[in-house]
């Protein structure tokens, strides 16, 4: 971690900040999911290799991704996602403080955790359409349950189809990339990413009005959303059905397989199984044996050794350990709000605002000029200590208004982070690997949720109330906190003692570990083939 920055390689170091620069642009869907920054952040770093696109191909592909930007829009529109807490608090539906707090809300983390894994393999497997027809389908039965439902029990069973949904976000962001080639995959990554931006938006903007201005029920406002989901859902069956995915259908065809005759590049399944792009002479080899080398066992292979370098180690890190503490202040904000002040409901204003700041800080965040390979910690150690600041005011507040201020801070401070951090992960791993590193951590941070929720929230643990629990956040991020800026200490101490005469000036958002020639990893592949 105290080595200088590498040089580029190929590409200079503006090229990378402008890497950078669009990447956060396209990462502004705040609360989209963590697996899904994985595609989309590879696809884009990996598309200024591509090669021209002509204009007849962007024929093909731009109705496909106008619809699918439009499905990703409609989707988001739930105008009643934000009003869900105060919905089950209302003499509608009677339930207790308590019994959302430690008995409804940990089922969404808990079953988050157990379909994660298994919808991440899925996806790719069954090819995105059938994951998103699932999606539509939770969407439905949680504002069927949500609307018809009474008892608790049915209320558990709605969070455990909202984790569902929430696994199942990934399929989205990483179908677009089936419909083009690698040299387009840059700029529809921005479009799918704004287009659910965009519904995020809207959708609590309407909501909010709604409940403001137009005196609508939480029942008639939920009614409204289950007919965009309802939509949304019928969208999803008008989908095409991609042919090749990521990892388990990559490409159908040897004309697939076979660089375009203009002087197109290998793909990057080519690249890390070269052997398999060469026609077979022999007899076909069995299935286990073609298990063995698929590239997804190679790369469960090559995580162990990349996981060893400092850069992907650290953003890691943070990626697990900071996402945590960020979803379980979504998860319970609400509930928060209710209780500092009843009477007036502005979850869809706030949560608009909060989408809004954070799109800022992410394409702020392409502007940052920083040595990474040494200020990254005291970087991160600082804005973990302002969003631990921010949860203290938060927790301990009466006024209703300071809330919702440090709410959206402390989203925003969080997404500024973010493209940096996918940025830094992606740069020197192939898509695939990235995609499952991104999983990994994704996997990890909801396996520390849970048991936050199991301790502290869930009603067979310690049960505390929301005031208390916004408390123990607070002290978790006083203890990254302390943990970061220690290791800034050591690494900024470490560097200027073994500082060599000639210092590389300040770059724009590069990567710490660049080479132009990939280190070996154990399995005798290489991360960056």
């Amino acid at each position: 971690m105290v080595e200088d920055t590498a040089e580029s390689g190929d590409r200079s170091e503006e090229k990378k900040a402008l890497d950078l620069k669009m990447l956060a642009s396209g990462h502004n869907d705040a609360d989209n999911g963590d697996v899904e920054m994985a595609v989309s952040a590879s696809e884009a770093l990996a598309s200024s290799k591509g090669p021209p696109v002509e204009a007849t191909e962007a024929r093909k592909w731009k109705w496909a991704v106008i619809f699918l930007c439009f499905y990703g829009f409609m989707s988001s529109m739930k105008p009643g996602e934000s009003f869900m807490t105060p919905y089950l608090l209302s003499p509608e539906k009677n339930f207790t403080k308590q019994q959302v707090t430690n008995e409804i809300i940990p089922v969404l983390t808990y079953s988050y955790m157990a379909v994660l894994v298994p919808i991440f393999l899925l996806t790719d497997l069954l090819r995105y359409k059938p994951v998103l027809i699932v999606q539509g389908l939770s969407h439905l039965i949680i504002w069927l349950i949500l609307l018809l439902g009474t008892s608790l029990l049915q209320m558990q069973l709605m969070e455990f189809f909202f984790g569902i949904s929430m696994a199942c976000r990934v399929a989205y962001s990483s179908y677009i990339f089936s419909l083009v080639s690698p040299g387009l995959y840059q700029r529809v990554a921005g479009y799918s990413r704004t287009s659910v931006l965009l519904g995020v938006f809207t959708s609590s903007v309407l909501g909010q009005l709604c409940v403001s201005l137009g005196n609508i029920s939480y029942y008639m406002l939920n009614l409204i959303s289950l007919g965009f989901v309802s939509f949304g859902m019928l969208l999803s069956f008008c989908l095409p059905w991609p042919k090749r995915s990521l990892f388990f259908n990559p490409l159908r065809n040897r004309k697939e397989r076979e660089p375009a005759a203009s002087g197109g590049t290998k793909s990057e399944l080519d690249k890390m199984k070269p052997k398999e792009s060469e026609p077979s002479s022999g007899a076909p080899t069995c299935s286990t044996s073609r298990w063995k080398d698929s590239v997804f066992v190679q790369m469960l292979l090559e995580v162990g050794n990349v996981v060893r370098r400092p850069n992907l180690r650290l953003w890691s890190i943070w990626w697990i350990f900071n996402s945590t503490g960020y979803y379980l202040v979504l998860f319970y904000v609400h509930i928060l709000w209710n209780t500092v002040y009843p009477d007036t409901v502005n979850n869809g204003g706030v949560e608009a605002a909060s989408t809004l700041l954070s799109a800022m800080m992410s394409f702020l965040a392409g502007y940052v000029k920083v040595r990474w390979n040494i200020f990254s910690e005291l970087l991160i150690g600082v804005i973990t200590a302002l969003q631990g600041g921010l949860l203290l005011i938060m927790g301990t507040t009466n006024n209703i208004w300071v809330c919702y201020l440090t709410y959206v801070l402390f989203r925003g401070f969080y997404q500024f982070l973010v493209p940096i951090a996918t940025f830094q992960i992606a740069s020197s791993l192939t898509r695939e690997l990235c995609a499952l590193m991104f999983g990994i951590n994704t996997f990890l941070g909801t396996i520390l949720k849970s048991i936050f929720n199991l301790i502290f929230s869930d009603k067979r643990g310690l049960a505390l109330d929301v005031h208390s629990q916004f408390r123990v956040y607070f002290i978790y991020f006083a203890l990254l906190t302390a943990a970061y800026l220690i290791g800034a200490a050591v690494v900024i101490i470490r560097h200027y003692r073994n500082q060599s005469t000639d210092e590389a000036p300040p770059t724009e958002l590069s990567p710490v570990e660049v080479n132009s020639e990939a280190e070996p990893l154990a399995n005798g592949k290489s991360a960056k083939a």
